[in-house]
């Protein structure tokens, strides 16, 4: 008998690790779903007409293979001593925090809060974050984070015009900002008609302005306190922003006790590593009566059913996108991981641990001026904290060249200047090799004076409350994280099915090069040769995102979905501006839009018009052409989703791009379902000029507990030109991020996904999340009905489930949501895009194991809620309404009409491994009547309790 060997390859990622279902099990499937193959469903889904031609083409590689590519990738990047400043500094990231956050998929793979029963860990250590950047700058009120310092002023900005009482249309920008700040405050200012002027603080006319910005300390240096500016503003009638730095914050007088009404920054250098520009936790801090206008999340703390405290997203989420097109900020998300990354790191250090790093970061400082001075430099600026200039004249190439020489990057400033900008890892050696540099050979003294004036040092106390004060033995830290982390419920415990989110597995392997210093420890304004490795993934990640769509070129720098949304549209603009029809600012959007659409066109300065839906869920074709004529050479743009926010792979998409084009505006395709398109369609190919992509939806990078993102844009080859630049790299266009490349860092997830799993294996995955959407949506029927089927009865890779019709029973979305935490699940989304319903996304990762378990989950909670429907119990007494069922529920007095084991053991939960939420139901009215979004102090614990 002939020996045959297995045919399996073990080595075979996409179909052996990402892909969830195995082949036999995919068979089970098609049987259930109704159809005879996997083919066979993809052509009942998706209109032949779209279809794309030619499949992808490039190879796998193997996890161990990638790895190898990887290492060969980062040892073309140089890692230098990066003393160049600007916004980005060297930090130390505690390896605890390292291992135990950044490293922790049940860190790295959370959703965003909105389910707080089930997210109080994140919840807690974000609440940590705001109280520590309201103590360090002196103001009332902080959100959970923005995307980068240049974005945050940008929102201060907008967020300055809403509350300003002031009539004046300009906008003051102190010149000693950061370039890149600067840069993106205009990008934003000019759509909305704002007059930006820049200009040295002594020419500030306070009755000129609605809002001025101040850096503190500036961008080359300077320290200076700006209580008479700001004193000048509110006589005005205007708002004060200042731009600051949480780590000078330790050691100086904070903006709050100059009379700030908001503050912004970056986290970055509390422990997150610069990763070529991020991503990294921003920060904004405002007084209380403005909170109401603040962008993003703002964690508050509310009590739960049994009067427990509990935290939550307050204020309705506090994002401004769900204003649609009356929003100030399409702000969507955070950057939830990195802030929870500083927050730790500032439990780490306590305020005493991190008085002493800038305090030894000072006099290093102070130290270098002095000996520069010694020996005859001109040194400024007068009073400083971590930033010197130097003038050099015409010494500068060859001062900076020998800096490279001891391994340095300084800081090019004009023609005749250098700046230099001391951080955590800085020494004596550093300073030792800076001095080389400039052609000095003797050694620092010791310093032993402050480098600015004694009224400038702060005076009043910060992280106060005793969670800064914890022991920080390494045992103890160790327990603190994974508390935190053992009280939520991510992608490392179980499925999150969430509809347009597309939580699917984000592999070990794509998520270790992150930790390398190749990667981490580039300063996003390096010399580009220092940065090859870095460049050579992001061109060969912007090819495949071409080949996949269709389109001709990429900006990788919008660092968010939504922030993707505002370049596309603003490319759009200048494209149409480079025409002579600038006049074109209306823009067609369909009624079902994400929330942020709206807001993006209503940031670009674009008057919003609405399109119907049909019965069915589709575009109504014959509403858009209505408007698209009555809109005329207005029409700029038209936003839609493709498959639509419905789940459904509307026929129409073709005839919308036509009528579109026909009036001569341009097709802006949403990315946020592309995990049910890649290597089936291309949107560039179906009509498309620019649509963004969700890399931490489709292409595997994780959400991180509500952020990082990546929206980088594709665009067809006339809208090229027009993408956003940087003062950093060029561009005749405006940057929208800090950084050339976004959150650079994260790219190499999204590049190492695409590695991976091939050009085949990237197709499978979307063929096997139509197949799981479309096996639960079969499952379920008869016990739920599935709104907006195709023309064939089909799903793409979600489905809306109907829960409206439950409700003459007295049972909501809610508890549905709720009681399959029980289950051990994190609910679908709620209420969007259809209020009352529950959209369900399974994602091509979840094997066919968990799906049937989701679905033994919702077929149990049906048979409860027909209990209600039947009159057997009511729905204020079942267990819907109770749920989730906390381990207090279990051991205490039990007076329920259902049993404890129906309670708290229903079919579909584990029984050795069941999650246990660590509160109740939470109460969002009284959290919104009593808002506190900082750590209460203990004593409130207790009230809370009793």
């Amino acid at each position: 008998m002939a020996y045959t060997p297995v045919a399996y390859d073990t080595y075979d990622f996409a179909n052996r690790r990402h892909i969830g279902p195995s082949p036999a099990e995919m068979e089970e499937m098609l049987k259930a779903v109704g159809t005879s193959s996997l083919e066979a469903l993809i052509t009942e889904t998706i209109p032949a007409s779209i279809r794309q031609d030619k499949p992808l083409a490039w190879a796998p590689l193997a996890e161990h293979e990638l790895l190898a590519k990887m290492r060969q990738v980062a040892a073309k990047n140089k890692v230098m001593t990066s003393l160049i400043g600007q916004g980005y500094y060297g930090t130390v990231t505690p390896p605890a925090i390292q291992r135990n956050i950044f490293e922790n998929p049940a860190w790295y793979t959370a959703y965003t809060p909105y389910q707080p029963e089930i997210a109080q860990g994140r919840l807690e250590a974000l609440l940590n974050y705001q109280t520590m950047v309201c103590d360090l700058t002196g103001l009332d009120v902080a959100n959970a984070s923005l995307l980068d310092e240049g974005t945050a002023a940008a929102e201060a900005m907008v967020m300055a015009q809403r509350q300003s009482k002031s009539k004046a249309t300009a906008f003051f920008v102190d010149e000693n900002c950061h370039p890149q700040t600067i840069a993106v405050i205009q990008t934003r200012a000019f759509p909305l008609k704002i007059e930006v002027i820049v200009a040295a603080p002594e020419a500030l006319e306070a009755d000129k302005v609605f809002g001025a910005i101040f850096q503190y300390p500036g961008t080359f240096g300077q320290v200076r306190d700006f209580s008479a500016e700001i004193a000048a503003l509110h006589e005005a009638k205007a708002i004060a922003v200042v731009a600051t730095d949480l780590l000078a914050l330790c050691l100086l007088k904070e903006p709050g006790a100059m009379g700030a009404d908001i503050a912004v920054g970056s986290a970055q250098r509390f422990g997150v590593p610069m990763g070529y520009g991020g991503p990294h936790a921003a920060f904004m801090a405002c007084k209380d009566e403005m909170k109401r206008n603040m962008p993003g999340r703002i964690v508050g703390v509310s009590i739960d059913a049994r009067g427990n405290k509990a935290y939550r997203l307050s204020l309705q989420t506090r994002e401004q996108h769900i204003r649609r097109e009356k929003a100030t900020s399409n702000v969507c998300t955070a950057q939830a991981l990195l802030a929870v990354m500083a927050s730790f790191y500032a439990v780490f250090h306590g305020p005493k641990g991190l008085r002493a790093i800038a305090e030894r970061v000072h006099v290093l400082t102070v130290r270098l001026a002095d000996a520069l001075k010694a020996a005859g430099a001109k040194v400024s600026p007068d009073q400083f904290f971590d930033t010197i200039t130097v003038e050099v004249g015409v010494g500068q190439a060859g001062i900076l060249a020998a800096a490279r020489q001891e391994g340095l990057n300084l800081r090019r400033i004009g023609t005749d200047r250098v700046g230099i900008s001391l951080d955590e890892t800085s020494n004596d050696d550093v300073l030792l090799r800076v001095l080389r540099a400039f052609g000095i050979d003797k050694a620092p003294e010791a310093g032993g004076h402050l480098g600015f004036d004694e009224k400038l040092l702060r005076t009043s106390a910060y992280l106060t409350h005793p969670i800064f004060h914890m022991n920080r033995a390494e045992s103890e830290m160790m327990r603190y994280m994974r508390r935190l982390s053992d009280r939520d419920l991510a992608l490392d415990r179980a499925m999150i099915p969430l509809g347009s989110c597309t939580m699917k597995l984000n592999a070990a392997a794509e998520m270790m090069p992150l930790s390398w210093p190749e990667f981490g420890a580039l300063h996003p304004f390096a010399p580009a040769d220092q940065a090859a490795g870095y460049h050579e993934a992001i061109s060969d990640l912007s090819e495949k995102l071409c080949e996949i769509t269709g389109y001709d070129a990429f900006s990788m720098q919008p660092n968010s979905g939504a922030q993707g949304e505002y370049a596309g549209l603003l490319t759009i603009q200048a494209y149409h501006r480079s025409r002579g029809e600038g006049h074109r600012d209306i823009c067609i959007i369909p009624v079902s839009a994400h929330g942020t659409n709206p807001a993006s066109a209503q940031m670009c300065g674009m008057k919003v018009v609405v399109v119907k839906s049909s019965a069915n869920g589709d575009i109504d074709v014959e509403d858009f052409r209505a408007k698209a004529e009555a809109a005329g050479d207005r029409l700029a743009a038209c936003m839609i989703t493709y498959p639509s926010t419905h789940g459904v792979f509307e026929g129409t998409v073709r005839d919308i791009c036509k009528i579109t084009h026909e009036f001569g505006g341009q097709v802006y395709i949403d990315g946020a379902n592309m995990n049910a398109m890649v290597g089936l369609v291309k949107p560039g190919e179906i009509g498309g000029d620019v649509s963004h992509l969700n890399l931490h939806k489709t292409f595997a990078i994780p959400h991180g507990g509500g952020g990082p993102g990546m929206g980088p844009i594709g665009v067809k080859s006339h809208l090229a030109p027009f993408l956003p630049g940087h003062p950093e790299t060029g561009g005749q266009e405006g940057p929208v991020s800090a950084a050339p490349y976004g959150s650079a860092s994260i790219l190499l997830i999204s590049w190492a996904y695409c590695l991976m799993m091939g050009g085949e294996g990237l197709t499978q995955a979307t063929r096997v999340a139509i197949l799981n959407a479309n096996y639960i949506a079969a499952r379920l029927r008869g016990a739920y009905q599935v709104l907006f089927m195709g023309n064939r009865g089909r799903v793409a890779h979600e489905c809306i489930l109907d829960t409206r019709p439950f409700a003459e029973a007295g049972v909501t979305v809610d508890d549905i949501a709720k009681r399959l935490v029980d289950n051990g699940f994190h609910a679908p989304t709620m209420s969007w895009p259809v209020a009352g319903t529950l959209m369900v996304e399974p994602t091509e990762s979840e094997t066919k194991a968990e799906i049937d378990r989701f679905i033994t989950a919702l077929l149990a909670i049906r048979e409860e809620i027909k209990a209600v429907e039947a009159g057997e119990i009511a729905a204020e007494d079942s267990p819907l309404r109770h749920a989730p069922h906390t381990v207090e529920d279990l051991v205490a007095d039990w007076d329920r009409k259902y049993s404890r084991e129906q309670g708290c053991f229903p079919p579909g939960a584990f029984r050795v491994d069941k999650y246990w939420p660590p509160v109740g139901r939470i109460d969002n009215v009284y959290g919104d009547r009593n808002l506190i979004c900082t750590c209460p102090p203990l004593e409130s614990y207790l009230d809370a309790a009793e």
